[in-house]
């Protein structure tokens, strides 16, 4: 069976049908899933049961997979990220953001897969900060072209939410002393595309470097709201058994926590990437 897209939205976002993400795919499909996911940021599998073996197998395929050093991982595949939230494990993805943005090297895709879902709510939406940057004006462009901004991992992760349980808190202490804030453009260059797109987000960016401390909140602020636009955006309602698969470089998401007390349970694999410029 041929591949076959549906657009979901006029910005990014692509149903994918005709694939079984469990099987070892051939190089064939694999490349053409990944000008895929070039053309529509992000895509949309229903209806994958796939296991975590079969997640991180399919995602290696796009390169080395990356390891969170705080979030909770499968205790025998630890390349696949456990996202469990509940009235004891309260989610914090309820915020525009793009994943490990305070790492050197961002990743370059992440894979969710759905494993239990509440009876209505959790949707995710996503956002292309390339076409939030094309519809900026020139003279805004030409600003923000050249500024850098620094990323840190305590922004997102705070101190207090991890404190209460050693082993959590031992894990956030060694994965904040080993990644230090960095800086990334302010405007980067996808490295397939070439598209230019706003790389800033609120999880992870704490300021620009070269403005002011009240240049920099009024910049950012801006920025934010733009991004967050409807017409740059995508919203998922998820089944169980959804994959979706998200170039990391052009986009940021949210996570709606309008569930609880319900519980809502995904893994993740995310893909390696390298320095933005």
């Amino acid at each position: 069976m041929p591949i076959q897209i549906t657009q979901v939205a006029r910005a990014l976002g692509a149903i994918v049908s005709g694939v079984d993400l469990s099987q070892d795919l051939p190089q064939s499909v694999i490349g053409r899933l990944g000008e895929l996911l070039i053309e529509h940021q992000v895509l949309f599998f229903r209806e994958q049961p796939i296991s975590p073996e079969a997640q991180a197998r399919f995602a290696a395929r796009f390169g080395s997979l990356h390891v969170h050093p705080i979030y909770p991982v499968l205790p025998d595949l630890p390349e696949i990220l456990l996202l469990d939230n509940h009235a004891a494990f309260l989610p914090d993805n309820d915020n525009w953001h793009t994943d490990v943005t305070f790492s050197e090297t961002p990743p370059l895709a992440g894979i969710l897969a759905a494993k239990r879902i509440p009876s209505s709510g959790g949707d995710t939406l996503w956002s292309s900060s390339s076409a939030a940057y094309e519809a900026l004006s020139e003279p805004m462009r030409r600003f923000l072209d050249g500024l850098t901004a620094q990323h840190s991992i305590a922004k997102s992760f705070p101190a207090e939410r991890w404190e209460s349980d050693p082993a959590f808190k031992e894990r956030y202490e060694r994965a904040v002393a080993k990644h230090t804030p960095v800086t990334h453009p302010v405007i980067r260059t996808h490295p397939v595309s070439r598209r230019k797109g706003l790389f800033v987000n609120s999880g992870f960016t704490t300021h620009i470097k070269e403005l002011s401390s009240e240049e920099s909140r009024s910049v950012l602020a801006f920025l934010y709201e733009h991004m967050a636009r409807p017409e740059f955006t995508v919203r998922w309602r998820w089944q169980v058994d959804d994959v979706v698969f998200w170039d990391n470089r052009v986009t940021q998401h949210y996570a709606i926590a309008d569930y609880l007390p319900e519980r809502r349970t995904m893994h993740r694999a995310t893909v390696n990437g390298d320095k933005p410029f």
